[in-house]
């Protein structure tokens, strides 16, 4: 086993993780953020859009302070630069030596993706962190000789506690279970532990399990809905493809590539290619959006940064340009999806084109303050009602300042919480068009927009207000209908 580059990689995880601290506060909450937080003033066993671990996660750190951004945050910071260290680790696991470990650190580190997910408090930073952990496990058990067969039973937990986080993490495990059968080392199963890790696994996921039986399985609508583009980073098949070059940034393209090589020349290794080619073909055929695919680029990266290391040898020209290669990469990730760029200059940039979560995370005060605008000229027994999870959860966060009452909204988990009152018989509709609120009241008025002042362009920006009375029904008969997964 070559020499473990420990002061490199830990040099690299603490500059990472200094580089997403400085950015944590910059603009503000993400609407999936707000969203979080909502969930986990109302824990349960499972949601109809997510298991419960990063409502979880966000309780906990709004337990200790419910205003820093930073403190929120820290969950995906950690998770992120586990993600850094252990692309080092893996380079170890497939022969690198010290340079090549911290050349597959560095080039993780300098990912878009990576520092995205990091930046925010999301599933996708923690199911990346539990793929690259069973990766790295996997490619333990597959050493010549093997290591203990008992490290099945640290992948059943972390498939386990990653499915508590993320559904999605079950599509990668079973495409390298899948390869591994096909083209691996089948003798790797031939142990009691992977049964007993499959077990353990179950029966950590299994609440979640029994909340979506017990509740019709609404993740599979959720999927669908997805699938059918209602989510603001949906991709089409062709859009699919094309962000896998940009995910880690364009100009890590050739290292991957190099490591899919490098992973399918070797019998040991060759099962994680053919779960990456099986995973971009489900993923491309079913609609899933790009980043579904963005866990398995570490182990890629990792590969191969082994022989390019190789390549470069002492020669401190060579390594010099592919620090500057390295180095802009770092620069573009960070300027796309770190809020580095001045709010002021920021709808002028391409950065909201290429970067659809860097709007969501600006205007959400702004947007509780009208809405206080248009009940403080109403009375204070009017009840809110959105379009989504998201200005749902804002108006929770920010409308305490105005004494705004606890939002409703039909969407996603907010439909699971409860209509309003049947005594309200006023209500304030924020972001729903004119024809889906008629159905529910004989009065439909408009009494203006969202603005957020800064010209930046994301989903509320422009989305209408109304003052709708004189329900059709009472609410507690009309809340089916206004039901809606995406």
């Amino acid at each position: 086993m070559p020499k473990f580059a420990g002061r490199q990689l830990s040099a690299i995880a603490v500059l990472f993780a200094a580089l997403l601290t400085a950015f944590a506060e910059r603009y503000g909450y993400h609407r999936d953020e707000l969203y979080f937080l909502a969930a986990g003033r109302h824990l349960d066993w499972g949601y109809p859009d997510q298991p419960p671990l990063t409502p979880l996660l966000a309780r906990a750190m709004a337990a200790i302070d419910a205003n820093s951004l930073l403190l929120l945050r820290l969950p995906s910071i950690v998770a992120a630069t586990f993600v850094v260290v252990a692309a080092g680790l893996m380079a170890r696991e497939l022969g690198g030596g010290r340079a090549a470990q911290v050349l597959a650190s560095a080039t993780v580190a300098s990912a878009a993706m990576v520092l995205g997910v990091g930046h925010l408090l999301t599933t996708t930073s923690f199911d990346m962190a539990a793929l690259a952990l069973v990766c790295l496990l996997v490619l333990k058990l597959l050493r010549d000789p093997p290591a203990d067969p008992r490290l099945w039973l640290g992948v059943g937990l972390v498939v386990g506690i990653g499915l508590q986080n993320k559904v999605l993490l079950i599509f990668p495990v079973a495409a390298l279970v899948l390869a591994l059968l096909l083209v691996g080392s089948r003798k790797v199963f031939a142990t009691r532990y992977f049964p007993m890790a499959v077990g353990l696994a179950v029966v950590i996921w299994l609440p979640y399990l029994l909340w979506q039986a017990h509740n019709g399985w609404p993740q599979w609508g959720m999927s669908r809905a997805i699938a059918g583009g209602s989510s603001g980073t949906s991709d089409s098949p062709v859009a699919f493809v094309l962000l896998q070059f940009g995910l880690m940034g364009p100009l890590l393209v050739p290292l991957w590539a190099c490591g899919l090589r490098r992973l399918w020349r070797d019998p040991r290794w060759r099962a994680f290619p053919v779960a990456y080619a099986v995973l971009f073909m489900v993923f491309a055929v079913s609609g899933g959006k790009a980043y579904y695919l963005g866990g398995m680029y570490p182990i890629l990266l990792a590969a191969g940064a082994i022989p390019v290391a190789d390549w470069l040898g002492s020669r401190r020209i060579r390594w010099a340009a592919v620090g500057s290669v390295i180095a802009v990469n770092t620069v573009g990730s960070a300027v796309l999806f770190l809020p580095v760029l001045p709010i002021a200059v920021l709808k002028d940039s391409p950065v909201l084109a290429i970067n659809y979560d860097a709007g969501e995370t600006i205007g959400w005060p702004q947007f509780v303050r009208r809405i206080a605008e248009v009940r403080a000229t109403l009375g204070p027994d009017i009840a809110i009602l959105t379009a989504n999870s998201g200005e749902a959860g804002a108006i929770e966060h920010f409308g305490g300042e105005y004494e705004l009452p606890t939002p409703h909204s039909g969407h996603n988990s907010y439909w699971w919480w409860g209509p309003p009152s049947d005594t309200a018989t006023e209500i304030i509709a924020v972001g729903l068009d004119r024809d889906h609120l008629t159905r529910f009241f004989a009065e439909v008025d408009p009494v203006g927009r969202i603005d957020n002042g800064l010209g930046i362009d994301n989903d509320e920006q422009g989305q209408p207000l109304f003052v709708c009375r004189k329900p059709r029904a009472l609410w507690s008969e009309l809340w089916p209908q206004a039901k809606y997964l995406g």
